[in-house]
């Protein structure tokens, strides 16, 4: 208790760009913690890397549960001394959907390590099942189903159809039970399991965390590139926000509305 309680101190005292490691202790004693990253932002995939060697060298870590590979996919049968390409062949990696330069060295430091990377996202097979199962809408009470709702939508940037609303938050729902499912399989008393996916994914008012059961003791992390806008509640819905530089603004929503048809 002493030792995490002066870490945690000297992660209030200094600069959170060097003390992500030490932020991670802090979080302990916890079943699973939860990144909620931003995608374009390389500072939080530099922590992802921090976070899995500092639990790794305590001995803390089990697995490394990645949205960034689909459920099924392992690299537990890997020696640790495997390379970049058996770790890729093993996982199934998406280049083009998650660039390997950014996500690969965290990767990498869990087999260094000897800790499992665990695909833990909804198989693109299953999600045309997802988008019609209708039952999935009942996972979440009605207020939450309707600000996840209003999460595709704006994440979409007010593009999409109505009528594809429902479909596609059936799917963001089918994947954070997948992600739900991974770290539970992957649970071992006394130590915790690593989750790297976006910040969507984790917040516990919506995300993986409501999936969870109530005796795998969970930490919900936001890693926030620059200030957060005047009316977020990130507060609320995570159990620590980790404020990183913020980053060149992209406008996404031009880009996507050159990929939608009409």
């Amino acid at each position: 208790m002493l030792l995490r309680a002066a870490l945690l101190a000297m992660a209030l005292l200094t600069g959170c760009a060097s003390m992500s490691p030490n932020r991670a202790l802090a979080l302990l004693p916890a079943d699973a913690i939860l990144l909620g990253e931003q995608h374009d932002a390389p500072d939080h995939q530099r922590i992802h890397r921090e976070t899995i060697e500092a639990l790794a060298t305590q001995g803390q870590l089990a697995a490394v549960a990645i949205e960034m590979a689909e459920q099924g996919r392992s690299t537990a049968a890997l020696p640790r001394d495997a390379d970049a390409a058996q770790v890729q062949a093993a996982l199934q990696w998406d280049d083009a959907g998650w660039p390997w330069a950014a996500y690969g060295p965290a990767v990498m430091a869990a087999m260094r390590a000897g800790v499992p990377v665990l695909g833990a996202n909804l198989p693109r097979t299953q999600m045309r099942t997802a988008m019609a199962n209708s039952a999935l809408d009942g996972q979440l009470p009605g207020p939450a189903l309707k600000a996840q709702q209003q999460a595709i939508r704006l994440g979409h940037c007010g593009l999409l159809p109505e009528s594809q609303i429902a479909p596609m938050t059936r799917i963001q729902i089918a994947r954070d039970m997948a992600m739900a499912q991974t770290l539970q399989a992957a649970a071992v008393r006394g130590k915790t399991v690593l989750l790297l996916a976006g910040a969507g994914h984790v917040d516990r008012s919506l995300g993986v965390p409501q999936y969870l059961p109530e005796n795998l003791v969970s930490k919900a992390v936001l890693l926030q590139a620059g200030p957060a806008p005047a009316a977020t509640k990130s507060i609320v819905n995570f159990d620590s926000t980790w404020q990183t530089p913020s980053i060149p603004a992209t406008d996404y929503c031009a880009s996507l509305q050159k990929q939608l048809p009409g």
